[in-house]
């Protein structure tokens, strides 16, 4: 019996030393911004928040929607290879980035489509292209099919809406586990984003110490850990059938080689929606505008020039 407590003691102290090795406190958002602004960076308050965004470029706009855990740098590629031709405005969403939790915990889909209403809104613009991927590209077409007076084209990168059985990332999972999910919002292992980087990028040679550096840091902005885990045990899908009503023109990007998303998915979106065309990128993972910007840059550039 002694050595069965010893056992269970010392399984004790691992966990317990794991735990504190592991323990990370909040970043407040004046250091955070000394870091991850740009020179071109605003702040905007809608609906209490001090949303973080860009607005670069001179054009027609086209507005970016980035996915769950990342932030507006996620287009940076695209920002410096488009902005001489259109006007490219990236924003940091509720939960995310520099933007931090939305005030009443409302992290669901109808939530986000109305915060890009009323942030299009205060920022003044009226028409736009849509584009997001993951997370943002659900919003996107949900935003889409709301509004589809102010979207001219619209853009899914890898983008999510049909049903899963299973979240396929480690942070999802365990965000969503009683106790594991609410712990996680002060343990927080660097090298969880090691290995959701290394699943989401195919060339785990891009995963670079400064990339998840960014990814890590901008999740320990004050009151970001607590609005993923409420983000993640919210509904993750939604109903792409209504697609089949919507009529304006649709690019489909995808990684061929995506973990979290299926290329499959990609094939359900082109069958559904009346004016989609797909483009497919061989040795790319679930971002492709940061592992291909070059290439998923030229592509919108001519979608859009159409």
């Amino acid at each position: 019996m002694r050595k069965v407590f010893l056992i269970i003691g010392g399984v004790l102290l691992m966990i317990l030393g794991i735990a504190v090795w592991n323990y990370h406190a909040d970043v407040p958002v004046a250091v955070l911004k000394a870091q991850y602004t740009y020179p071109d960076s605003k702040f905007i308050d809608i609906d209490g928040m001090p949303v973080h965004y860009r607005r670069t470029g001179a054009g027609p706009s086209l507005l970016l929607l980035h996915g769950t855990g990342a932030s507006l740098h996620t287009w940076e590629g695209w920002t410096e290879r488009l902005q001489d031709s259109f006007e490219l405005v990236s924003v940091d969403l509720p939960a995310f980035g520099l933007t931090g939790p939305q005030p009443q915990g409302d992290y669901s889909i109808g939530a986000y489509v109305h915060f890009v209403e009323a942030f299009t809104q205060a920022v003044g613009v009226d028409s736009f292209h849509l584009a997001g991927n993951s997370l943002g590209g659900l919003i996107a077409w949900e935003y889409a099919l709301a509004h589809p007076e102010k979207v001219r084209k619209l853009i899914l990168i890898d983008a999510a809406g049909w049903p899963k059985t299973t979240p396929v990332s480690l942070g999802f999972r365990l965000a969503r586990m009683p106790v594991v999910g609410d712990v996680l919002e002060k343990v927080t292992p660097r090298a969880m984003f090691y290995k959701s980087l290394r699943e989401v990028y195919y060339n785990d040679d891009k995963v670079t110490d400064s990339l998840a550096s960014r990814y890590f840091d901008l999740f320990l902005r004050q009151g970001n850990r607590e609005a993923f885990v409420a983000r993640a045990r919210q509904p993750q899908h939604g109903d792409p059938q209504r697609l089949a009503g919507f009529n304006h023109p649709t690019l489909l990007q995808w990684g061929a080689e995506d973990a979290w998303i299926p290329l499959a998915d990609a094939y359900r979106f082109q069958e559904v929606l009346p004016q989609a065309e797909l483009i497919v990128y061989p040795e790319t993972g679930h971002v492709p505008m940061e592992e291909r910007p070059e290439e998923t840059a030229r592509d919108v550039r001519a979608f859009l020039g159409r």
